[in-house]
Order: structure tokens, then sequence, then C-alpha cells
């Protein structure tokens, strides 16, 4: 069996991934919470699935895979898959906020948001796996499998229920760290359950390397980024403004 080093830089790529994800947990909450006061959440919805679906839960997931690497194998990436995985993580995190947001019976609609969305953060998490070609054979311990899926549908219903019940700029950052967590903990699990061994064919696989494909995602990203920063920061600011007024 081949070693797998899961922090290839150190703990440089773990502690950057954790801190994306509690900036897109963050911008998430806080686009949830704007939708549960809005009379027409749709566009807080999108927004706050590509803050916590792509920010927080699918570029955490690359960045720590940048990390990644296995002893004596090379390591390509498919970038339409790539792309698919990212895809999946927002689309699913929107079906769970909406059903969490727009749902009238909270005790039914927070599980089934958190069921579905968990499976689907569990899926974009092997989808993107399955993006990455290797010239060895990638084997799952499927005990680990299992658990890093509970943790996936944990981690989503607890997003969810802060989603529809923390107010406050204060209480969505703590409630972000622990999200940031979460989502960091079913990342290294579903790591953890991998098993790489080597193969007598050892042709070099295709794809592109991590950096080259994850730079330009990573670029097109922090722009979305920033202006979803800037539209919840006027957001923040005109709320303040109607406090004071009123």
């Amino acid at each position: 069996m081949l070693e797998l080093d899961h922090f290839s830089y150190g703990w440089f790529t773990p502690a950057l991934a954790y801190a994306v994800s509690v900036v897109g947990s963050m911008l998430g909450l806080r686009c949830a919470a704007y939708a549960r006061a809005a009379a027409k959440p749709d566009g807080w919805l999108i927004a706050g699935a590509v803050a916590l679906g792509g920010a927080g839960i699918w570029v955490m997931h690359f960045t720590a895979m940048l990390g990644f690497s296995i002893h004596d194998a090379t390591i390509r990436f498919d970038g339409v898959v790539t792309l698919l995985s990212a895809g999946v993580a927002i689309v699913v995190v929107w079906i769970g906020l909406s059903v969490a947001v727009r749902g009238t019976r909270k005790a039914v609609a927070l599980p089934l948001g958190g069921l579905v969305t968990g499976f689907g953060v569990a899926a974009m998490h092997y989808l993107g796996m399955y993006a990455m070609n290797t010239n060895a054979h990638i084997e799952y311990h499927l005990p680990l499998v299992a658990l890093s899926l509970l943790i996936a549908v944990v981690a989503a219903t607890a997003a969810l229920w802060f989603a529809v019940t923390v107010r406050g700029l204060l209480a969505s950052f703590g409630a972000a760290l622990v999200m940031g967590l979460a989502v960091c903990g079913m990342h290294y699990m579903g790591m953890a359950s991998m098993r790489a061994h080597r193969m007598h064919d050892w042709t070099p696989p295709q794809g592109s390397d991590g950096m080259q494909l994850v730079t330009p995602l990573f670029m097109t990203v922090t722009i979305v980024m920033m202006v979803l920063i800037l539209v919840v920061g006027l957001a923040e600011v005109d709320e303040r403004s109607n406090r004071s007024a009123n």
C-alpha cells in the first residue's frame, strides 16, 4: 500500500482551508438571515448557496486537496468533473437553505433539509475525489466512508439550524467557526477512508495539475466572494441605519 500525505505543506493548507470555510459559512449565514426577513428571499438564498456551498464547502475541499499527495504516484485533476462537483455543492446547499428558510414546520424542514444537503455534500466530496486521476489504484474503507457521511448530515443539519436561528453578526461568526470545523472534519474523515495501491501500469495520468486547475477557479471564486462581502456589508449598513432611524 502506498503512503498518503494529507499535509504536504504542513499545516498551511488545512489552516487556509478552515479559514476559507469560516468566511464562506459566515457569508452564507448572513445571507440566510436576510432571506428569512425578505419578502422575496430567492436572491439571498442563491447568494447564501454560492457562499456556503461554493466557498465554505467546495473551495475548502480543493484547498485542502492542494496539500494531498500519494508517495511514488502522480495526481492530476479532471476539470469538467471538478466544476461539476462545485455545481453539486451549490445546488444541494440551495435546496437545503430553501427547505429550512421557507419550511413552515421547522421540526420537519430542518432534518429533511439536513439530510438532502448532507448527502449532497458527501456526493460533492467523493465526486471531487473521482475528479482526481492518478497512476495508483484507489480504494475506500467503507466504515470510514459511512462515518464521513454521518458527519456530513450532522454538519449540514447544524448549518441549517444556525441559518434559521442565529441572529446578529457576532453570533453568526461563532456559528461559522463551528461550521468550519464540521466541514473540515467531514473532509479529512473522508480522506482518511482512502487507500492507494501500486499499479502495474504506470502510465502518466491525464488532467491538470492541482495548481494549474485551482488557481483560475480560486481567482473566480475570490471575485465572487468580494462581491458577496460588498453586498452583505451594504445590507448590514442599511439595516443598522434603519435601526438608528427608528
